[in-house]
């Protein structure tokens, strides 16, 4: 399958730090690694960011101008803009399907899709993939360093938990023995590519003032995007200034202890086997944190000084706290999948997407606007502010043939036997269908039927009993060849609309069909739209359109529309409900003149219906009637007329059933 290209937008600023950037700048260069075409677009903010590039192995040939966006055919666009505003969430989403990647903005439920690394608060909507090991980790657990480690627990190979035995190296030592590293808590801060709080300078010099003996061992990285206040400082002994450590995130295990914030560097550490301590820059930051399962010494400086109070005791390590700060962090990497090897990066997972999400609504042509709900691993759905028909979007196109596989082998697995061993009851459900057809046509005549997606053909071989000249069309060779070959019975292989219909070539002297029938077929397309207009043309005025469907407004779909969605199948692009259909199908010509509820199933009633699986059961017939009563059934039946005639119908003829 041929993949187009991908194009990525960092959160670049004033207040966005700089983790935004470089994870998206290991995006593009891994994807393109993968053998994705990727790009990186920058705005008109970004400044000078050669130093960051160099360190990153980024090529600037793969970055974008603001001009060429619209220009190019982009599969899908990844977002990784921490709250994109509104109106800029327009002007992407009018290019390609989004994906957006921890976004905590006003429009994440509209996004196609949504890929949480670090996770949000409880109550944030949820994504279609959650997974913090989709970090830029090594692919290896990084080795921690084999002398001067503040928490050196022992390990049986079965990872145990931690014994708690606090290393006896720990405690104060001569101060000899600590110039030559013995017993020295080795501590790295980083807030970040900016830190516009300067948490990072204030938590340096807290740590400073109450580092007697040199029981710390202090390192302050700044980053690339602002130089660091104390290079090149000599008043401040005891801190070693950095503007950049390459490849940090192998470096963390050589440090005992990370003073961050919440974000991409503090997961990172935990994944290195470094506990974390945080200072919140601000109050979001800060329910973050607690939400994740992290320890916060607070907001802002004032949490920055309150430091040295929780490592420092009567001028000695906290022996208890540190204890629990590692413990904190064995516990947290269970949490977070993060105490093993990451099975994918966020570039692998990202270079198999080939994602499907319309711009408009798949039955009435509305633009695709409002939340996405239902999410799941691999799709989402939207709903029809106008038609009201439920539509989905997918990361990849579903894994399903219509081969012999799907009729026979699921076919039996769904309904306990295969396509041909149901063949009688098809059959007797056609005739069915055919009479209430009958009753919408003028009498006599010849009548020309097709039937899309005709499978084995049980309902051809009704049709024709019925009287009718039938025709099919189906995807699945093996049904098309019982179709023509045992039956005898005209069917063409292929996808309707692009597939050539046996006697009709669209010239103005073609004669059209009757009828045209599509029975659990229209959900399968995964745009309607030119579908029924193809219908539309090849109907006679007057001529009859019929479909079934699954209702989600039937018991199950009421019960839980969440689990409806979820257990609905993966080819299923569209689920309707009958309340829908007059509106949808009027748009495209057709108006719907009677309409079945069928799909009755007392036994999924709440609380009484678990009594009700036996037919024979009294409680079964009370259930039923009241599915019947109130239209609950799984899945109905539409007869449509497509306009140009006005039948005369009577009122028993067009009463819902």
């Amino acid at each position: 399958m041929s993949r187009g290209p991908v194009l990525a937008v960092p959160a670049l600023g004033p207040g966005r730090g700089g983790g935004h950037l470089i994870r998206c700048l290991a995006l593009v260069r891994e994807l393109r690694a993968l053998g994705r075409e990727a790009r990186l677009f920058l705005g008109g903010e970004s400044g000078d960011l050669s130093g960051i590039f160099n360190s990153s192995r980024f090529d600037s040939s793969w970055l974008i101008a603001e001009a060429e966006v619209p220009l190019t055919a982009w599969d899908f666009i990844v977002l990784d803009r921490f709250q994109t505003p509104p109106e800029e969430f327009s002007c992407w989403a009018g290019l390609a399907p989004l994906a957006g990647i921890d976004e905590g903005g006003p429009c994440r439920d509209r996004f196609d899709f949504l890929v949480d690394i670090l996770p949000g608060l409880p109550n944030r909507s949820k994504p279609n993939i959650a997974d913090p090991s989709l970090l830029p980790l090594p692919s290896e657990k990084p080795p921690r360093r084999l002398s001067g480690s503040l928490l050196r627990f022992a390990h049986d190979n079965s990872q145990k938990p931690l014994s708690g035995d606090f290393p006896e190296r720990l405690q104060k030592k001569p101060q000899a023995q600590q110039a030559a590293g013995e017993g020295v808590l080795k501590v790295l801060i980083s807030f970040g590519h900016e830190d516009a709080a300067g948490l990072g300078l204030a938590a340096a010099k807290a740590l400073t003032a109450k580092n007697n003996d040199g029981m710390a061992d202090i390192t302050l990285l700044s980053g690339g995007l602002r130089r660091n206040p104390l290079s090149g400082d000599s008043a401040q002994p005891g801190i070693h200034a950095l503007e950049t450590i390459p490849d940090l995130g192998r470096r963390l295990a050589d440090y005992d202890m990370l003073i961050t914030h919440y974000g991409l560097t503090a997961f990172e550490a935990i994944y290195a086997g470094t506990p974390v301590l945080l200072v919140s820059p601000g109050a979001y930051h800060e329910k973050l944190a607690k939400a994740a399962g992290f320890f916060s010494a607070g907001t802002g400086t004032r949490g920055a000084a309150k430091i040295p109070r929780l490592l420092f005791k009567k001028n000695a390590l906290d022996r208890a706290f540190l204890q629990n700060l590692e413990k904190r962090r064995a516990v947290l990497a269970v949490r977070h999948t993060l105490e093993r090897k990451p099975k994918q990066s966020l570039a692998g997972l990202l270079a198999g997407f080939s994602p499907a999400a319309g711009k408009t609504c798949p039955v009435c042509g509305e633009a695709a606007r409002g939340a996405v709900f239902g999410r799941g691993s691999e799709r989402g759905f939207r709903r029809c502010r106008r038609c009201g028909v439920i539509f989905m979007n997918r990361l990849n196109p579903p894994p399903i043939e219509y081969g012999r596989e799907y009729f026979f082998e699921l076919y039996q697995k769904q309904y306990g036997k295969t396509y041909i061993e149901d063949f009688p009851n098809l059959t007797a459900a056609a005739k069915r269908r055919l009479s209430r057809i009958k009753l919408l046509l003028p009498a006599g005549g010849q009548r020309r039927l097709l039937d899309i997606g005709c499978a084995y053909g049980p309902f051809l071989a009704a049709a024709r009993e019925e009287g009718f000249s039938p025709i099919g069309i189906d995807p699945a060779e093996d049904a098309v060849r019982y179709v023509t070959q045992t039956l005898g019975i005209p069917a063409v292989q292929g996808f309707f609309p692009g597939c050539r219909i046996p006697g009709f070539n669209g010239a103005a002297g073609d004669a059209r069909f009757d009828a045209v029938t599509l029975w659990y077929v229209i959900e399968h397309f995964q745009n309607c739209v030119p579908v029924l207009a193809a219908i539309r043309r090849i109907l006679k005025p007057g001529g009859v359109l019929s479909f079934s469907s699954p209702s989600f407004t039937g018991i199950s779909g009421r019960l839980s529309l969440k689990r409806f969605l979820a257990q609905s199948p993966a080819d299923h692009w569209t689920i309707w409900s009958p309340a829908m259909c007059r509106k949808a199908l009027a748009r495209a010509g057709f108006k719907v003149m009677k309409i079945v509820i069928s799909g009755h199933h007392p036994e999924r009633f709440p609380g009484p219906g678990k009594f009700a699986h036996n037919k024979k059961n009294p409680l079964y017939a009370v259930l039923l009637a009241a599915s019947k009563i109130f239209a609950l059934g799984d899945t109905f039946e539409v007869y449509a007329l497509a306009t140009g005639i006005k039948k005369n119908l009577s009122a028993k003829d067009t009463k819902r059933k």
